[in-house]
């Protein structure tokens, strides 16, 4: 799965919202502490944006921003062939931002998801407030010479992206015992899950 097909699984806006409040709020019942949480929901990062964000702690990252525009959704994979880093031009992927909306344009540059000024993302997904549906670049994705499964994963949406496109309560509790190595109370995840399905 491919951020273009990422895109034709994520649901609308407020069921998107609703999974990226659930998800923390289920994470805090099995490290109630917060220290070193993988996911992050931020109701104020600025006057008119929240953000969900995700940090695996490995090098793979993704953020979700709901402003006044609609939703911007970038992610990276470091160890996609698809990084900025891949060769020594350091700039995205060709495709992926070639069609991003100008009100976008601010998050491509935005501190908080670049690394020494180079845009840290091998996708990204968007939804002005208009829209009827989500939009990505037009990409021609690298072939896996392998013909392994990763070549259906070339940008790391699949791998990064899974949790949030399924969004019910045993896929996080599938994904909380695994990570935290410790049984999760199904019932308590699905009442924090109950408007996000």
């Amino acid at each position: 799965m491919t951020a273009a097909d990422a895109a034709h699984r994520l649901p609308d806006v407020p069921t998107l919202r609703a999974r990226c409040c659930a998800v923390p709020a289920a994470e805090a019942l099995i490290n109630p502490s917060g220290e070193y949480a993988y996911h992050v929901y931020s109701p104020e990062w600025s006057p008119t944006e929240e953000v969900f964000s995700v940090d695996n702690g490995s090098g793979d990252d993704y953020a979700v921003v709901f402003g006044p525009a609609g939703v911007y959704l970038r992610f990276f994979s470091h160890e996609s062939v698809m990084s900025p880093w891949g060769d020594d031009e350091e700039r995205p992927w060709p495709g992926i931002l070639d069609t991003l909306p100008a009100v976008f344009r601010p998050y491509v540059d935005e501190p908080a998801f670049t690394e020494d000024g180079v845009p840290r993302l091998t996708g990204c997904i968007w939804r002005e407030s208009a829209d009827t549906r989500w939009h990505t670049g037009d990409i021609d994705f690298p072939e896996n010479p392998e013909n392994t499964d990763e070549s259906d994963d070339a940008d790391g949406a699949d791998r990064l992206l899974g949790l949030l496109l399924e969004g019910t309560a045993e896929a996080f509790r599938d994904w909380a015992e695994d990570y935290y190595e410790r049984p999760v109370d199904l019932d308590a995840v699905r009442r924090v899950f109950k408007d996000a399905a």
